[in-house]
């Protein structure tokens, strides 16, 4: 029988656990019984899920490697060895082309290689233990496109493809590793969101709430899936856009377009 991934008196470390899917995971781990350190920018904020969950809060800047590294060194004191590692944060800054260098260099930061930095803190251990899981979130945008966010896509792209070549290179070592891709899930970083990236997220799919993230993460999880995603229905997109990729961007044109349309007052 294949193995799977229970979380009862596993060792979690979660990244962006001050909202959103973090602190949803942060709240669905705790009650299947992990013991769980939780990460991120915002201090207050993590410290009071740290308190939610009964778990270890720290203030993490995961654009730092110095700082990750610091995180696992704490989260190793407390509990030992990790046995998933969630990289979860992320940020959006909007644009096209023209999106400043500044916020290119942060969010590929934030995005990408906070990623690779997590890979680098816990990997030499894991690959030592001859076990351990990467749970990296990314975006169904990494596997498709996000039309209002130029920068948003591209580094989803590349956390799936930081995701994808760590499963291929380690599978076979004792790591798993999952990819988190889900559409529109009500956070703060949607609700952010301007007027045409919102309805182009209701168009593609609808929204999710975390908690529904956070169910579809412990099940991904306990079938040690590699692509997690909270909404069905990517598949099938992803599956169009492999076999016709012309047909696919036609109709993502398409629907860029009708998102457009809709947003001109006085159109229906």
């Amino acid at each position: 029988m294949r193995p799977t991934m229970e979380l009862s008196g596993r060792h979690v470390v979660i990244t962006g656990a001050a909202s959103g899917i973090g602190l949803a995971l942060a709240r669905r781990f705790a009650a299947e019984g992990a013991l769980l350190v939780v990460a991120d920018l915002d201090a207050d904020g993590v410290a009071t899920v740290a308190k939610d969950v009964g778990g270890l809060g720290v203030s993490t800047d995961v654009s730092v490697e110095a700082d990750v590294m610091a995180l696992v060194a704490q989260a190793t004191a407390r509990h030992g060895p990790i046995d998933l590692f969630c990289s979860n944060a992320g940020i959006m800054v909007g644009g096209g082309p023209e999106a400043t260098d500044e916020d290119w260099d942060r969010i590929w930061r934030i995005n990408v290689m906070a990623h690779i930095y997590a890979a680098r803190a816990v990997l030499p251990h894991m690959l030592e233990r001859g076990q351990g899981y990467l749970l990296n979130t990314a975006s169904a945008a990494g596997l498709l496109c996000d039309p209002g966010d130029f920068p948003y896509s591209v580094t989803k792209h590349a956390a799936v493809a930081v995701a994808e070549w760590l499963a291929i290179t380690y599978g076979d070592a004792g790591i798993r590793v999952s990819c988190l891709c889900p559409q529109g899930v009500q956070t703060q970083m949607l609700a952010g969101l301007g007027d045409a990236d919102r309805a182009f997220v209701q168009a593609a799919g609808g929204v999710l709430a975390p908690e529904d993230v956070a169910d579809a993460v412990v099940a991904g999880l306990r079938d040690e899936r590699f692509l997690i995603l909270p909404h069905p229905e990517v598949a099938a997109y992803v599956a169009a856009k492999g076999a016709d990729p012309e047909r696919w961007l036609r109709g993502m044109r398409r629907l860029r377009a009708r998102v457009t349309e809709s947003l001109v007052p006085g159109s229906e």
